[in-house]
């Protein structure tokens, strides 16, 4: 049985798709991109403003269902543009306790939706 995790406090879809479904103790979050919850823009003043957008929305996803970084055992992470892969990870990784770190990879895209520069999704256990 699956259950829709919703929030407001994280982009609404902008496709036929949910934030997350959680399947048992699993969730499944689609990718978040650095959109603003509030007023709808992208923000992309930086790379690292925008990772830190994507962060923020993923973690009301998580907290949409009960969960923290903490429960994350799987990461993916887009991006446009390797070269910008230090800058991504001090900021994703910022939000992690290093020892306890999910499993994940990173994987540099032609393009990601909206053309923005980063895009995660994560799998997490209660």
């Amino acid at each position: 049985m699956k259950k829709i995790i919703t929030t407001s406090k994280a982009p609404a879809p902008i496709g036929p798709y949910n934030q997350a479904i959680l399947s048992g103790n699993t969730l499944y979050t689609s990718g978040q991109i650095a959109i603003n919850p509030i007023n709808g823009k992208l923000v992309l003043d930086s790379i690292e403003e925008e990772t830190k957008q994507v962060m923020e929305n993923m973690k009301e996803v998580l907290k949409a269902a009960d969960m923290t970084f903490e429960n994350v055992i799987k990461s993916s992470i887009f991006i446009a543009d390797m070269n910008q892969f230090a800058k991504i990870n001090t900021v994703y990784g910022s939000y992690f306790n290093e020892e306890m770190a999910p499993a994940r990879e990173t994987v540099e895209v032609a393009n990601l939706p909206k053309f923005v520069n980063v895009e995660i999704s994560m799998i997490a256990m209660k």
